[in-house]
């Protein structure tokens, strides 16, 4: 796909996409002298940006709340660049909301998570009483860079942005604009893994960016509870969580909203969970057993997801029923 440049003003924040647009970051970012959260992986992948900064600091695994509250207080900037996957953006964002304000987040994605679209995020410890989730300010999306992942985790990357895509429009807070987003999001996220041949890395970044304008816009539910527990309590990656529930999730989204299934079947090209299904293979594990994840560990993701708030945004509620056979589907 011939992905073309554009900047897209989108209220209080910034976005420039477009192959090769990194090396515009330092002045899109404002210049020097930010604090740059990163990895060791994604510091390498722009020079220019990493030399611009005036601290860098390594984002090690681990939970986005714990990881953020470790760093509260802790840097003195009015600008944090993150460089790096959702678990990087995370924490820029969670520890920009505690600023109330004194400290902008902006981002530069490695991965195809959507992070960087969106205000959802978990609040860092230690964070103010009623803290409220913060956008980046300034997005700076390269495919280069987001489309960047080799096969297997760009697949799952994919598959996660494919979630936004599907589930977004389920929820009561699904608008037209998101919707057309999703559904264009759907199609290239989909259509950029040719049979046997390469991913179309520009399409892909393009259909993440539009599947994370989704869900910031409607929320999530049933997908993403089911996935994000798996995450928290059986230690599966985000990218793998998202790619092996999607197949099993998406049944349950289309027998709750046949008509948005239809039209989301006509942009994929074939049935949704059929198709999802067919690009889990290329992530190299189809099934929570390869990862692991004994029934015991699914019994207790089920009473945790079961008792989510988010459950009621894909109505009607899931109970913890469907919740564990969903999960023994997908084991």
């Amino acid at each position: 796909m011939d992905v073309k440049p554009f900047t897209w003003q989108d209220g209080e924040r910034i976005i420039r996409f477009g192959p090769g647009i990194a090396e515009e970051a330092v002045g899109v970012l404002g210049g020097p002298g930010y604090t740059l959260l990163t990895t060791a992986r994604a510091e390498r992948m722009a020079a220019p940006v990493l030399a611009a900064a005036e601290d860098v600091v390594h984002v090690a695994p681990g939970p986005v709340d714990e990881l953020a509250g470790e760093l509260l207080g802790a840097l003195e900037s009015d600008r944090l660049v993150a460089l790096g996957g959702g678990r990087v953006v995370d924490v820029a964002k969670a520890l920009a909301a505690a600023s109330k304000g004194r400290t902008r987040a902006m981002a530069i994605p490695t991965t195809l998570s959507g992070a960087e679209m969106t205000r959802g995020h978990r609040q860092a410890v230690g964070a103010p009483e009623g803290t409220q989730g913060v956008r980046p300010a300034v997005v700076v999306n390269d495919p280069l860079l987001s489309a960047s992942q080799p096969e297997p985790e760009l697949a799952a990357s994919a598959l996660n942005a494919l979630g936004h895509a599907a589930e977004g429009p389920c929820t009561p807070r699904a608008n037209p604009v998101a919707t057309l987003a999703a559904l264009e999001a759907a199609r290239l996220l989909t259509g950029a893994f040719a049979p046997g041949g390469e991913p179309d890395r520009g399409a892909l970044a393009l259909g993440a960016l539009l599947a994370g304008y989704t869900i910031d816009a409607t929320l999530y539910g049933l997908h993403h509870v089911l996935a994000q527990t798996l995450v928290r309590l059986a230690g599966v990656g985000h990218g793998p969580a998202n790619a092996i529930m999607l197949p099993r999730t998406l049944p349950a989204l289309g027998r709750r909203f046949p008509a948005w299934y239809e039209r989301l079947g006509a942009a994929m090209g074939g049935d949704p969970a059929d198709v999802a299904l067919a690009l889990t293979a290329r992530t190299g594990a189809t099934r929570l057993g390869e990862l692991g994840v004994e029934p015991a560990q699914l019994d207790a993701c089920a009473d945790a997801a079961a008792q989510r708030a988010e459950l009621q945004l894909t109505p009607p509620r899931a109970d913890r029923e469907e919740l564990r056979a969903l999960y023994e589907n997908a084991r």
